[in-house]
């Protein structure tokens, strides 16, 4: 590590530098989260882009005294080595280690927690209104928030609020034009126009809403950005720096190629170059059979609308967005829109596909209730990232959809657990709903090497047996299926515990829980989302209007926040790694032998 880095280890040590030795910490540092990034992976375009701007705010405000939160959290990486995290910072994502977020419960200098966009303004707003109800008349608030997060609904809302106050408020927009797809929609294009200079001499959209403006800043020239910020220490009341920066800034590939670098995977740290993947012949990842998918089905169906609120590279969307621009709507962060446009889109004979991450669906839960579901409109919801998605932690993982889903009335809830059965599920819903469907995959690959089948009816809210078995049902869902058919394949007795795929979370198949309730007494039940409220719960409630007598155990997410590490890590402390499982399913099968050798 070089030198003057080296002996940073809280704000007060990066107080003490001259100003001219700051570019070369800003260097030292970027090359410090390049080599930790290239070998341990993680989001490095949006953290090299605040460099300069990180080392300012901690050179020219009193931190943690002052507030500071950062809007969304993948650009905190430099503050987090800042803030006494640089010796640990190999740690990021990884069982516990740090997380790839900024963590109240980690540092005094995380005032908020920042896993999804758009929170800070309101966040801080009420850090700033709070400290005037306490006197703290003198404390500095500071959200730093990107151009893609503020054109969302929240960030308005909270831009409209503090307006009219005048509370000791700072918004510093970080304006990259890219999230992590590039930005879209009329607010990027009046920052652009803005950033040329268009609107000099003229009231902007910022000032009309009572914040003082600065800007644009050049938001790698630190001795204008500590100008800058010193001056508006200077102003009372709400006031906003236009900060102009690059993403990916000081590694070439990360910034002609912003995208892919966002979250690049392993790399080399001197050449920038991606480390190339196994070549093997491997099954696709879920969002690819989703992208390619649709394809197929527009070519006959004009009827379908696919939305994504900001996420079009994620979820394998882009070559949809290339061939039919007016039927594949990026709306930007903006889960809310998405899905009431997806009803509107409904009201006019349309088949809304409203393409959008658990975790993120979650932003729209009164929308699909009162704009969807209490109406019954057919809007299809593709559910991406459901379940467990390891080492972005407990902000990102999508293990609350069944639940929450599960007790509005008009909603069906698919889980299939193969690409097969996604498509066809998909395909069987494209040729009509009349009323709304929720089709929740996972993040990352599928099981099946060859499955572009042709695609055919499914037989909706019914499920399968898998493999037979004499002692305990098993029944799975989703994901969960494939990952108790490979626990089962290594227990002793092959022929002890049957396998069911339910493949429906809503309705339940009833038929097939009777048929189960009959045949077996113990019942193990598996999923990847949370146990209360989930497919197990909805099991449960089902056997006691059966009347049934026999043993249940439900396995799942237990009611607790999951925090980062990889998939299988986070699947064994839930108790869903295969290895686990084996070890229940053998625990089960002598239970079940013990109990028939006493009779």
């Amino acid at each position: 590590m070089s030198s003057i880095l080296a002996h940073i280890n809280s704000p007060k040590d990066l107080k003490s530098l001259l100003p001219e030795q700051l570019p070369l910490l800003a260097k030292e540092l970027r090359d410090f989260i390049i080599e930790i990034v290239a070998t341990k992976e993680g989001h490095l375009g949006a953290s090299l882009g605040v460099i300069e701007l990180t080392i300012a705010l901690h050179y020219c405000f009193n931190l943690p005294e002052d507030n500071l939160v950062w809007d969304v959290g993948h650009q905190a990486y430099p503050h987090k080595i800042l803030t006494g995290r640089k010796d640990i910072f190999h740690t990021n994502r990884q069982l516990n280690g740090i997380s790839g977020f900024p963590k109240r419960t980690e540092s005094v200098y995380d005032d908020f927690g920042t896993g999804h966009s758009s929170t800070s303004i309101s966040a801080v707003l009420g850090m700033a209104l709070g400290a005037q109800i306490k006197g703290e008349l003198f404390k500095n608030h500071i959200a730093v928030i990107g151009d893609a997060s503020i054109a969302s609904g929240m960030a308005f809302e909270g831009l409209n609020h503090a307006g009219v106050t005048d509370a000791n408020f700072t918004v510093i927009l970080n304006d990259n034009a890219i999230g992590i797809d590039p930005s879209v929609g009329a607010l990027k294009n009046y920052f652009t126009k803005s950033k040329k200079g268009a609107f000099i001499g003229h009231p902007n959209i910022i000032e009309a809403l009572n914040f003082e403006y600065i800007g644009p800043v050049d938001g790698h020239d630190i001795d204008a950005l500590i100008e800058n910020i010193n001056s508006l220490k200077k102003i009372q009341g709400p006031k906003l720096l236009h900060v102009v920066t690059t993403k990916g800034k000081g590694l070439k590939q990360a910034e002609q190629n912003q995208i892919k670098y966002h979250a690049p995977g392993k790399f080399d740290a001197e050449t920038g170059e991606l480390i190339p993947k196994n070549n093997e012949l491997t099954p696709p990842k879920y969002q690819k059979v989703i992208g390619e998918t649709l394809l197929d089905l527009y070519k006959t169906n004009d009827k379908l609308v696919t939305i994504t609120p900001a996420m079009p590279t994620g979820s394998g969307l882009n070559e949809l967005m290339q061939q039919y621009p007016k039927r594949t709507l990026d709306v930007g962060i903006a889960e809310q829109h998405a899905v009431t446009l997806a009803a509107g889109l409904a009201t006019q004979g349309l088949l809304p596909i409203c393409v959008i991450y658990s975790t993120f669906l979650q932003r729209a839960y009164d929308q699909v209730i009162h704009d969807v579901a209490t109406q019954n409109l057919p809007v299809l919801f593709l559910i991406d990232r459901a379940g467990i998605v390891g080492r972005d932690g407990a902000t990102h993982h999508g293990v609350f959809d069944i639940a929450y889903l599960r007790c509005i009335p008009n909603m069906t809830i698919a889980a299939p657990s193969n690409e097969i059965d996604l498509r066809n599920i998909l395909y069987t819903a494209s040729k009509g709903l009349d009323q709304p469907l929720a089709i929740r995959y996972p993040r990352g690959k599928a099981t099946i090497i060859d499955w572009k089948q042709p695609l055919g009816y499914f037989r909706f809210n019914k499920g399968k047996q898998l493999i037979n078995g004499s002692k305990v049902a098993v029944l799975g869902l989703g994901k969960m299926v494939e990952q108790a058919k490979k626990a089962l394949a290594l227990i002793k007795d092959q022929h002890s515990i049957a396998l069911y795929d339910l493949v429906f979370a809503k309705p339940l198949d009833k038929d097939l829980l009777r048929e189960v309730f009959n045949k077996f007494e113990t019942i193990i039940t598996i999923e990847d989302g949370t146990i209360i409220g989930g497919i197990g719960s909805a099991i449960l409630e089902y056997t006691q209007l059966q009347n049934y007598q026999g043993k249940i155990k439900i396995l799942g997410v237990p009611d607790s926040f999951i925090e980062h590490g990889s998939t299988e890590e986070l699947y064994d402390l839930c108790g869903l790694s295969i290895k686990k499982l084996t070890e229940l399913f053998e625990a089960e099968i002598n239970c079940f032998d013990a109990s028939t050798r006493g009779m």
